[in-house]
């Protein structure tokens, strides 16, 4: 999954709809294992800003180990899991329909953990913050270049900007676990 092209779309009124209609889907099947709702992460979940056209998604659940039983009923609907992820000591990784032309990731993850608060404080700082979201939106442009045949590369490299918006929300930033380039 190292090798493929990033590339940035403008701003898509559509990417709420399109989160919006899995929402329901994966609350349906993961309803044993949700502590609350499904979110809408990452940059397709702020207003105005350029991302990559796939909608990020957080499932929160009580127990990962008890959650792992979600993965053939997720499977069944679609989803395709990641089992290699080097995240995966604190989070279940799913996309769909397919790895070449994926439109949704799934992040399954403890409600209470530590990464499943910072993504959603670092998608609320960007909402709240139109110079934060320039700032970001310029460093995910240079990024794009520099990476634009290694998805996962580009990923990790915006690493360390999170990590200073984190910090200046007064939120200890959990260690980043790299992705395979």
């Amino acid at each position: 999954m190292a090798d493929q092209h990033v590339e940035l779309a403008d701003p898509d009124p559509a990417w709420a709809e399109q989160f919006a209609e899995q929402r329901t889907h994966v609350e349906d099947l993961l309803r044993p294992w949700l502590t609350g709702p499904v979110e809408h992460i990452g940059s397709t979940a702020v207003p105005g800003l350029r991302a990559k056209p796939v909608i990020d998604m957080l499932a929160p659940v009580g127990s990962l180990a008890d959650a792992r039983a979600a993965v053939p009923v997720l499977a069944d609907a679609g989803w395709l899991f990641w089992p290699e992820d080097p995240c995966g000591h604190y989070r279940l990784w799913l996309l769909r329909p397919r790895p070449e032309a994926r439109t949704h990731h799934l992040q399954v993850v403890e409600g209470a953990h530590p990464h499943a608060s910072a993504l959603l404080a670092f998608r609320d700082a960007l909402r709240a913050d139109a110079g934060l979201r320039r700032e970001y939106a310029i460093w995910k442009e240079r990024l794009a270049e520099e990476h634009a045949d290694n998805r996962n590369a580009y990923t990790n490299a915006k690493a360390a900007f999170i990590q200073r918006t984190l910090q200046r929300a007064g939120i200890d930033p959990p260690p980043r676990d790299l992705l395979p380039e």
